[in-house]
């Protein structure tokens, strides 16, 4: 079966325009043009263009995907099997959450009550929720769909103990952090124990660390305006990037 352009947007739920931008970046191009100059699109594209879906659902730029898609090594039912994955480890989190919010709300009304193991679970899923809603694009894009998953897991398989010492270690490097400015050497003591609380509290969430993906990490900082504010509105104007300087001095040694 063939679709006109106009069929495939409506079927997919997405506009004409964005096909059309596909085309052009040759993530997606036609089976062929008609003689009316019509794009028309077959089974094969139509498959393309879910797993295109798919990926964006997850969070990634049409660069990788694109990069994803045309390697040759390409396997799609290992593909489908890592969607499948993350797709279930994101319903159980979001089923959870809702319980959260369901049960929350029956406290505020007096219908209910939480424990505190419960508000604790909540604070949890609600910080991962977060994380989602602000940065999961730009962590899948820098570590991938299932680095992000499986970071996200190992914050909600915190116990209580551990995760208020991973909350009272990242306000910890905000004092930190302006006592290692107040030197204006990143090389100092104060900036390399900075660099490596930063180290300490990253270790809480990521299933492994190196110092490449460190330094990836505090890049991005520099080039999100968002991260720039959350460091620079605590800590004074230049502190995402004493951040980044100590830590590559550090990572450097």
């Amino acid at each position: 079966m063939e679709y006109t352009i106009k069929k495939i947007s409506e079927l997919a739920g997405i506009s004409s325009r964005t096909l059309r931008f596909y085309d052009e970046i040759k993530l997606l191009k036609p089976a062929r043009i008609n003689s009316s100059g019509y794009r028309i699109y077959a089974q094969n594209e139509v498959d393309r263009l879910q797993q295109i879906l798919v990926y964006r659902k997850l969070g990634l730029s049409l660069e990788d995907i694109k990069a994803i898609m045309d390697n040759p090594d390409f396997d799609e039912i290992k593909t489908l099997r890592s969607h499948y994955r993350a797709l279930l480890i994101q319903q159980q989190q979001l089923s959870k959450l809702i319980d959260t919010v369901e049960k929350t709300l029956m406290t505020k009304e007096g219908t209910g009550s939480m424990t505190n193991i419960e508000k604790f679970e909540g604070l949890k899923r609600e910080r991962v929720r977060k994380n989602e809603d602000q940065y999961g694009t730009e962590s899948r894009a820098l570590y991938g769909t299932n680095q992000v998953i499986d970071s996200n897991q190992k914050m909600l398989n915190m116990n209580q103990e551990k995760f208020q010492a991973f909350e009272e270690l990242e306000e910890a490097i905000f004092v930190q952090l302006k006592k290692a400015m107040n030197t204006k050497n990143v090389s100092s003591i104060e900036s390399q124990k900075l660099a490596r609380m930063h180290k300490e509290w990253l270790s809480y969430t990521w299933t492994t660390y190196s110092t490449k993906a460190h330094v990836g990490l505090v890049n991005l900082y520099l080039a999100d305006p968002r991260f720039v504010s959350y460091y620079d509105n605590r800590v004074g104007q230049g502190g995402t990037q004493f951040l980044k300087d100590a830590v590559i001095h550090f990572t450097n040694k």
